[in-house]
């Protein structure tokens, strides 16, 4: 399975427990596979630098590095036309159909209301924990 993680999934995941979390650790266990854009990782390492505290700074590079094992690094053009009401996330709608993901997993209002209105599912990180424990894409 192919799967886009939006930024507070991984910022989340990083600095706290939940469901994000059990999703950073099934992409290090290799159970789905992470498609990003350079743009998206580096919005995820900006991000993370806001949050990061003395000691923190050798976490946020681990789990990175983690995902980065595991990813599948691509060139995506920018949506012709912008399909979310926060303009900054098209990013990684872009990022999903270019990389032929098979679910954008975020907690985010603005993509979650794009739900059955795009190609790509979207999903909120309980929802894909659920699919991936299923087996379902």
């Amino acid at each position: 399975m192919k799967v886009v993680l939006d930024t507070n999934v991984v910022i989340s995941g990083t600095f706290f427990s939940g469901p994000p979390l059990e999703i950073l650790r099934a992409c290090r266990a290799g159970r789905f596979q992470i498609v990003m854009t350079k743009e998206i990782l580096l919005e995820y390492r900006q991000v993370a630098g806001r949050f990061l505290v003395p000691d923190s700074t050798n976490a946020v590079s681990d789990v990175l590095a983690g995902l980065l094992a595991n990813a599948l690094v691509i060139d995506a053009p920018t949506l012709a036309v912008p399909v979310c009401r926060d303009p900054l996330d098209d990013k990684f709608i872009a990022c999903a159909i270019a990389g032929n993901a098979d679910a954008i997993v975020s907690g985010d209002k603005d993509l979650l209301a794009l739900v059955g209105q795009i190609a790509v599912s979207v999903l909120t990180p309980r929802q894909f924990l659920s699919r991936l424990a299923s087996g379902t894409r």
